[in-house]
Order: C-alpha cells, then structure tokens, then sequence
C-alpha cells in the first residue's frame, strides 16, 4: 500500500492513506476549525480519489484561512477536478490578488484558460509565470508547440521569447524534436553558450538524426551545407579531445590491453601522430579509432590515410572500415596494415555513399581472427587522414547513367 506524509499543526505522520483519514477524523473532532487538518483530510481524501470529499475540505480550509493562497490553489485543483472550471478560475483569481507575483497560481491559471478556448488570456498568464520560474519553460514550450500543431512560426509568436532562458529551453526543444534550423537559431541569439549546454544540443540533435545540424552547432560555423568533406584534426596537431560527442576523434579509452597517445617524434606529416598501443587487446570489431564525417549522397570517395606499424602481432590485422553513419552499413574497407615493424605506408578506403547517406564513420578496427582467444600486442601509429571526392568514377558514373 501507499505511504504518504502528511502534515498537521505541529505532527508529520507516515502512514497510509486509510489510516492517515482516520487520523484526520479524528484530530477534527479535538480541533473542529483548524484549517490545516481540513487542508490534510483534503490531502488525504485526493490520495483515496475522493474528490467530493477534497474538494468539501479545501472550501472549509479557505473558509477558515481565507488569506493563504496556497489554500486557494489546492481549492481550484479540487473544483476543476469535478469539472467545475469556472469555480476552479474563482479560486485562481483569488490565489494570484494574494501573491501576484508567484509563478504557480499563474501557471494553473494559464493551463485552465487554454484548456477553456481563452488562449490569448491563457498565454499572458503562462508567458508570465516562466519569467518567474524557468522550471516551466519546458511544459510550456510544449504547450505553445501543439497548440501551433507543430509551426515554429506560431509558436515563436506564443512563446515570444526575450531572455537567454528562453532561447536556451527553445534550443534544446527544437534540437531533441528534429528541428535543427531552429535549435541553432535559438542557440546563435544567446549572449554566451554554455559549454554543456553546446554539449547537450549536438548530442540531441545527433540522437534524432539531424547530423548535418549536430556538426554545424558543434563546429561553430552555423553553416549546415555540406560545400567539401573534411576530417577534423587528421595529422593529430591539435589538442587529443576523447569526449563521445560531437564529430572529433573518439578513442576506444575504456577497451582493456589498449591505450592512446600522440607521439612526438616521427610523424608522417606535421610534427604528431597518433600512437595506438596493444598490450593484449583482445576484441577483434572493437572500434579503437572513429571519427564521424559529413558528405553527399550517391558519390564516389576515397579515405586516405598513412600507418607505420611496430612489433604488432595479431591473427587479425587491422583495417580501416568506412560506415553509414545512421544505418551502420559497410560502404568500404581498406587494405590490411602490416604485422610486424614497418615503416610509414599508405592505406586508402574507397566507397560511394547511398541515396540517403549524409554521413560516414571510419573505424579502425581488427579483422576476425582465425582461433581464439586472439590478443594484440606491439604499436601502430596514425597519420595524414584525409577525404576526398572520387571525381574520376563520379564522373564515369554521371557518364553512364545518360
């Protein structure tokens, strides 16, 4: 059964409710005119579903303390329970001339009025209560959203926002329900952007499949056309960034018998490369190295990339793999990296992209190995990544499709 808390004058009781009604009957027979023990038997009555008996008790409360809002909202909730709005918008008005400055009685207001057909009324009242509690902003936005029956337009209309929380709270709505334009919008007119809340948007708008969007917030650049394919950081200048989101590298850090690191000396190109050191790793298909990379559908590529190798030895040697980044789909696979220490050699992946691809993932992973268990041992270095167009077979395929 139920345990609920309840709160006399001076006496909290945990208890179910069927006992905390007898309890309350019979504290109102020592205390006829308290009105926090109707406030609680109304309590209790709401927990039994007895809205009759509630909503009795919340009038004689109000009627034994008049001046408490609080009592005045409980009342509205209990009226418009048993259908009567106008007594329930009664009890509203009266909550909010005692404390017209808090956002609650606002809100109930507002809820009420929409759900009468008084939507201009109803928006003033919900526009209101969020300046004082931003909490609400989330319901609301919901709110204005199916009322608008999904235009952004409308909705900016109903809303109308004018502060960074307001712009923050349509960001990440729009963002988790597919409407990438906008989310980044929103996300442009705030003064600064949190870090996490950057986070949060691209991650949202990569779980609805909105990657060009993601990658436009991520990147900074707000531009969501695809113009050239580009790898982020792909000689490993930069600083080694191993957050799960966002479109950077991402490292396999948590995979046993495997660490990371960017080597110093030696490098293919640049003055970096990235060190991948196998002490006994033993998952062939694990995804040590990925990054994620916005391109055009139904055209030719060709992945490019350099690896030198050291006292690597594995029965499953490593390849690079090429992937549709929503449906995981295998478009391409790279030669075999070498066993053994060899020196810097070059390694490309060439695939075309499908009708709906507007992303891919490449992966260096290990092959299947021929018996098990099948541990990797030795170093493997990663350098000089690039991307480009396959204009060549492009252009043969354009040819023959005429």
């Amino acid at each position: 059964m139920a345990r609920i808390f309840l709160k006399f004058s001076t006496t909290i009781i945990n208890t179910s409710p069927a006992d905390a009604m007898a309890a309350t009957n019979s504290s109102l027979q020592s205390t006829p005119n308290d009105p926090e023990a109707h406030y609680t038997r109304g309590a209790v009555a709401n927990q039994l579903e007895d809205s009759q008996v509630a909503l009795a008790e919340f009038e004689r409360a109000v009627s034994l303390r008049p001046r408490d809002y609080y009592l005045w909202i409980e009342l509205g909730l209990a009226r418009d329970n048993v259908g009567d709005q106008t007594g329930a918008l009664s009890a509203y008005n009266e909550a909010l001339r005692l404390a017209p400055f808090y956002a609650q009685p606002r809100w109930l207001r507002g809820n009420l009025l929409f759900r009468m057909g008084k939507y201009d009324e109803a928006f003033v009242d919900l526009r209101e209560s969020v300046k004082s509690n931003p909490e609400y902003f989330p319901a609301f936005i919901d709110l204005a959203w199916g009322a608008s029956r999904k235009d952004s337009k409308l909705t900016e209309q109903l809303i109308q926002p004018q502060t960074d929380q307001a712009h923050a709270a349509l960001a990440e709505f729009y963002a988790k329900h597919n409407v990438g334009d906008q989310a980044i919008i929103h996300l442009r007119a705030l003064g600064t952007i949190n870090n996490e809340l950057r986070k949060k948007i691209v991650r949202d708008l990569q779980d609805a499949g909105s990657l060009k969007y993601a990658f436009a917030v991520w990147s900074s650049n707000w531009d969501p056309d695809v113009s050239k394919p580009s790898i982020f950081d792909g000689g490993f200048e930069g600083t080694l960034n191993i957050d799960s989101t966002g479109f950077g590298w991402h490292l396999a850090t948590q995979d046993p018998g495997i660490s990371f690191s960017l080597d110093m000396g030696g490098a293919q190109s640049g003055q970096r490369s990235l060190r991948v050191t196998l002490t006994g790793h033993p998952s062939p298909n694990s995804e040590l190295v990925t990054q994620t990379v916005l391109l055009e559908p139904s055209k030719h590529y060709k992945l490019h990339c350099f690896a030198k190798t050291s006292n690597v030895v594995t029965g499953g040697p490593f390849v690079i793999v090429v992937k549709d980044a929503k449906t995981n789909q295998l478009l391409g696979k790279s030669n075999e990296t070498p066993t053994g220490t060899q020196p810097w050699q070059p390694f490309t992946a060439a695939f075309e992209t499908g009708p709906a691809t507007t992303a891919i993932r490449f992966v260096l992973q290990r092959e299947e190995c021929s018996s098990s268990p099948c541990p990797a041992f030795g170093t493997i270095n990663l350098d000089s990544f690039s991307i480009v167009v396959n204009d060549a077979v492009n252009a043969k395929s354009a040819s023959a499709a005429k």
